[in-house]
């Protein structure tokens, strides 16, 4: 059985666009372009609609993303708030006028009008994504281990916010992506996983899956065999098996348990990007060896590096056929 390869295209877009990806991120029409074009040399599904996916939320409350200058991904450096106690009453954004979550929205529409191929998705970020950026990673995990319950609390408002992008997103005619690699671990263990993240993320895709009619896709990055269970009682039916995990055992255990479920294992981005064929077949002989001809499973590159020359995913691609 073929597997089947979609490299994450995301700042990788920006090469296609022929800007930066700062200049890509802010402008529709170099967004729009991008993606265009990504997906008509790569054929990829999804296309997740952005460059920078991870700011929009935060962006939109009110964080400042600065540009970081060359080919650097654009980055929240400086956290919205000062303490836990100035975010716990947090109100929801409108996407309709707050940040580039209009603009991202309109672009997915424009992309979907032009290639109605294609599964064009609009990414949104889990709770503890959107509180990494809002509080900063050392003072949020500080706040996990001080006050886990109050953590718990921000995580649970900010996933109810969601539900309006959520929304939007659906009523513009469009699909949505989770991403929230940043609750896996190390940076949360898998005990503050399920009591401070779980109940937060769980609601969110469960709501949103109600909002679209059907289970949505959770992606995260980091060593996430260690919390596989828990990410599945969310509901999802899409995960992703990292590079940095175990990732035979995960997908064993996925498949045993869960085989409904589709799971993108994914290859080495660095091998992905580099310029020796041989390690590059050795990375896809490695993963198809891993996926053993199972049906849900897929190939992936995680977030395919801006400098991946197109002609790598091709020689991927001819390597697999």
């Amino acid at each position: 059985m073929k597997i089947p390869f979609n490299p994450s295209v995301y700042e990788h877009a920006a090469r296609f666009a022929g800007r930066t990806p700062w200049e890509t991120s802010r402008d529709a029409e170099l967004m729009f372009r991008g993606h265009r074009d990504a997906w008509l040399e790569y054929r990829h599904a999804p296309i997740v609609v952005g460059i920078d996916i991870y700011n929009l939320e935060p962006e939109a409350y009110g964080a400042k993303v600065e540009d970081p200058g060359e080919d650097g991904i654009p980055a929240i450096h400086q956290p919205l708030f000062r303490t836990l106690d100035e975010a716990l009453d947090i109100g929801p954004f409108d996407p309709r006028r707050d940040g580039r979550i209009a603009m991202v929205i309109d672009v997915g529409r424009r992309l979907k009008s032009e290639l109605p191929e294609a599964d064009v998705r609009i990414p949104i970020a889990g709770p503890f994504s959107i509180a990494f950026n809002l509080r900063g990673i050392n003072q949020l995990c500080e706040d996990v281990a001080d006050r886990p319950a109050d953590v718990s609390r921000l995580l649970m408002r900010l996933a109810e916010n969601q539900a309006v992008f959520s929304r939007a997103v659906i009523g513009a005619g469009l699909d949505v992506a989770f991403f929230e690699s940043a609750a896996a671990p190390p940076l949360l263990s898998p005990r503050q996983f399920r009591s401070v993240e779980l109940p937060a993320l769980k609601r969110i895709l469960e709501t949103t899956a109600a909002i679209a009619g059907h289970a949505v896709p959770c992606i995260m990055g980091g060593d996430t065999v260690k919390i596989l269970d828990a990410i599945l009682e969310t509901g999802t039916g899409y995960v992703v098996c990292n590079v940095e995990t175990d990732q035979q055992t995960f997908v064993d255990r996925l498949c045993a348990t869960h085989p409904h479920v589709n799971v993108r294992i994914n290859m080495d981005p660095r091998i992905v990007a580099c310029d020796d064929p041989p390690t590059i077949y050795a990375e896809v002989d490695r993963i198809v060896g891993i996926a053993a001809g199972r049906k849900n499973c897929l190939m992936g590159t995680g977030c395919l590096p801006l400098e991946t020359p197109p002609s790598n995913i091709r020689l991927i691609r001819e390597y697999l056929a």
